[in-house]
């Protein structure tokens, strides 16, 4: 089994612990100082007593997790066994790289250094590494313990065997890892996430439909397929004649803006951003906050349930 390091204790960095230690591997944590610390621990355990009250495990299994789970602010302590080192730390490519560089000189070559970026590429973010062969990217969706998705990602001169043990340890996890051929931004999933998002932006800018309406069409209804099935399957399901002729004569009417729409450039330059400010294409009071964040983290709950039904563990 790999010995897993984690570098960065925020809300992703202490979830994909905790997605580890679940299935019983014991994980180092590192972060930059007791605040920091305190606060992964903190978050910590307020997702292990949401997941026993819902049934994921017990009180016990959950006490066994945290036992688990090491936080640590000295760096050389976390990383002085490991096999496999998971980067976690803030986007910027400076502090990556300076990361990747202090990393280098304290474990061998053949410990694999991986960033759970969400955007850059791995060939650049390796660029600058003596060993560049032992970097990927494996990119877990927040929240990182409750949604089974790992986007694995090689860079230009990434080996097959650091792949192949990239695989492995994400499906000791329980987790569900895809493999992208070739670096792409945004690689699979914002890719699709944002093309949806581009549309809705078209369709609320030219007051086609309102906010809620616009909303209510994914939730309510290819919101309800997705889980079962994905765009390519669904089409599958639907007919390739059918949804041929339709994206004939679709496509060339769907958005193609290059830039964030009207309403959400305006938004950003009122300082809204949403939930963390309160205000965005919503208000945002804490009360209707609280209670969307629940609903949410219920329904990824219900569905993780049924993923680990599933032969003992996420289907292949």
């Amino acid at each position: 089994m790999e010995k897993i390091s984690i570098l960065g204790c925020g809300t992703m960095g202490h979830s994909i612990a905790l997605s580890a230690a679940w299935f019983g591997q014991n994980i180092n944590v590192y972060g930059i100082d007791e605040q920091d610390l305190a606060l992964a621990a903190k978050g910590l355990n307020r997702k292990l007593k949401v997941m026993a009250a819902n049934g994921l495990f017990d009180e016990e299994e959950a006490n066994r997790i945290n036992s688990r789970i090491y936080f640590s602010s000295s760096l050389e302590e976390v990383v002085s066994e490991s096999t496999i080192i998971i980067e976690v730390i803030p986007e910027v490519l400076e502090l990556k790289k300076e990361m990747y560089a202090r990393l280098e000189a304290l474990v061998d070559e053949d410990v694999i250094i991986a960033s759970n970026t969400s955007g850059f590429m791995p060939s650049l973010l390796a660029a600058d590494m003596k060993v560049p062969q032992r970097f990927i990217v494996t990119h877990f969706w927040n929240p990182g313990h409750l949604i089974p998705l790992v986007e694995v990602v090689k860079g230009e001169k990434t080996i097959d065997a650091t792949v192949e043990r990239a695989m492995a340890m994400i499906h000791s996890m329980r987790k569900k890892p895809i493999l992208l051929q070739k670096e792409l931004p945004g690689f699979i999933g914002n890719r699709l996430q944002y093309a949806l998002f581009r549309e809705a932006q078209a369709l609320l800018d030219s007051g086609a439909a309102t906010k809620e309406d616009i909303d209510a069409a994914v939730t309510y209804s290819i919101g309800r397929r997705l889980p079962v099935t994905g765009p390519l399957m669904t089409a599958d399901l639907g007919g390739l004649d059918v949804f041929s002729a339709i994206s004939n004569y679709l496509f060339e009417d769907l958005a193609t803006d290059q830039h964030s729409g009207e309403t959400l450039t305006r938004l950003v330059e009122e300082n809204k951003f949403g939930d963390k400010s309160g205000k965005g294409f919503y208000d945002w009071e804490a009360e209707t906050s609280d209670k969307i964040n629940e609903e949410r983290e219920q329904t990824l709950i219900h569905f993780l349930k049924n993923d680990l039904k599933r032969n003992g563990g996420i289907r292949p």
